[in-house]
């Protein structure tokens, strides 16, 4: 029997591709019913009213279970849980879970793993042959330490809901990822000003060219333009349609296009340029309600709202586990998921690209099932896979982009290279599914 940690999308994409190669499982999870953090009624989300997808819907969704035509192309957090939700019935999911349940710790015994719960008070110990982690990257904080004393209100944007918490306050965003620029719109209407701090650039997309949505023009092209020359091309047309960062006050980016997640959204350019948002640099100092900035300037909030990311964090197993050297922002695993040594850990959906959507999560679900089920038969192919797992666990799949040093891109790939090395072992595993069974290939 394996364990699969999490109800969310991943954990969902897991299940249904165990299912598909009938090995049996229980999926553990913390909150009452599926779709993770896009139940914003789950008190564990980290979803606000007003968010949406910021990729397109079918550059997003399962292929084997399209969303509705009725949904928007950029669905609103309630579509998305409807369709996570849909999808558990659809393929007969929950039967498969135990709700309400919070993993205490994962330990290692000999070739199996302990793991203890805890559900409606009561603990429980139990031994599992594998252990598949998708309880997501967006849980715990990044709180980064401000300096000096400031008598407002600081918030991190896990704990934003709803704008009427701006009601009437100077608002100063700290950090403009998607969720950061979606947070200072929300701002403009509610608040009595909203400022901006940011210390580095971001290139900002709009949603909509032509429209069509973005994420989808680039599928759309017969063939795939060089690295370099997309990196080009794709900076001149969003310069074109949008102009530079420092056209609205901001700063430019000082590294090329899609070497960092790029912010779509156009709307916080937009009130950049009506003056409905300040742009302010690095914060320097702060001392009541004043915050000094490295340019000089000084202004007086009442509350701060840090948009400043997420740590990884998998509190209920020792990093050793997991590979991950404390020197290092993730952990080292080949593909972001397969464990050099152990043939039972998996780390699901510990992985983020640009394009890559919940079919590419749920390739890697395919391939993770099957590595499992040729692994439990013996097989030559499981072998060979295992054998590259272990020489090749720190093989960089940036595709030759220079990504930016940050914590958050430590588990970034490239799309375009992270589906190619998925589809030749997922070729590789499948051949031997043909092998041992030539009449009886389960369902890809």
């Amino acid at each position: 029997m394996y364990a699969v940690i999490g109800a969310g999308p991943m954990g969902l994409a897991t299940a249904r591709n165990l299912q598909k190669l009938d090995i049996p499982f229980i999926g553990l999870e913390l909150h009452s019913d599926v779709g993770g953090l896009w139940d914003i009624d789950n008190p564990h989300s980290t979803m606000y009213d007003s968010a949406h997808l910021i990729s397109s819907k079918r550059m997003t969704e399962f292929a084997e279970f399209p969303m509705d035509d009725s949904v928007a192309l950029y669905p609103h957090h309630s579509e998305m849980r409807r369709y996570f939700q849909a999808y558990a019935k659809h393929f007969d999911l929950r039967r498969h879970y135990e709700f309400n349940t919070r993993v205490l710790s994962v330990a290692r015994e000999g070739e199996q793993w302990t793991i203890v719960t805890e559900r409606d008070g009561q603990q429980q110990s139990r031994r599992f042959e594998g252990l598949l982690i998708a309880n997501g990257t967006l849980h715990t904080p990044n709180r980064p330490d401000l300096p000096g004393r400031f008598d407002g209100q600081i918030m991190h944007s896990s704990e934003y809901r709803s704008p009427e918490v701006f009601k009437g306050k100077r608002v100063l965003i700290v950090g403009c990822g998607n969720s950061g620029a979606d947070i200072a719109v929300d701002a403009v209407h509610h608040a009595k000003s909203v400022d901006m701090s940011l210390r580095r650039g971001y290139y900002f997309l709009p949603k909509f060219i032509k429209g069509k949505p973005t994420d989808t023009l680039g599928a759309a092209r017969k063939f795939k333009l060089p690295r370099a020359l997309k990196q080009k091309v794709d900076a001149a047309l969003i310069r074109f349609i949008m102009g530079k960062p420092s056209d609205y006050g901001l700063p430019d980016p000082n590294y090329r296009m899609y070497e960092s997640h790029p912010v779509v959204n156009s709307l916080v350019l937009h009130h950049l340029g009506h003056g409905d948002i300040h742009a302010r640099r690095d914060i320097q100092s702060m001392d009541g309600n004043r915050v000094d900035f490295v340019d000089g300037q000084s202004a007086e909030y009442d509350l701060i709202l840090l948009a400043t990311g997420y740590q990884l964090d998998y509190p209920f197993i020792e990093r050793e586990h997991l590979n991950w050297p404390a020197a290092l922002d993730a952990p080292q695993l080949y593909l972001n998921v397969f464990h050099p040594e152990y043939n039972n850990l998996f780390m699901m959906g510990m992985i983020e690209a640009a394009g890559l959507g919940w079919e590419g999560r749920n390739l890697q679900a395919r391939l993770t099932a099957l590595y499992i089920h040729q692994h439990r038969q013996g097989s030559a192919q499981a072998a060979s896979f295992a054998a590259t797992k272990r020489q090749q666990a720190t093989t960089n799949l940036d595709g030759g982009y220079d990504y930016i040093k940050l914590a958050r891109m430590a588990y970034y790939v490239n799309k375009d290279a992270y589906l190619e090395a998925l589809h030749q072992h997922i070729a590789e595993l499948e051949a031997g599914l043909e092998q041992a069974a030539p009449q009886a290939v389960p369902a890809t």
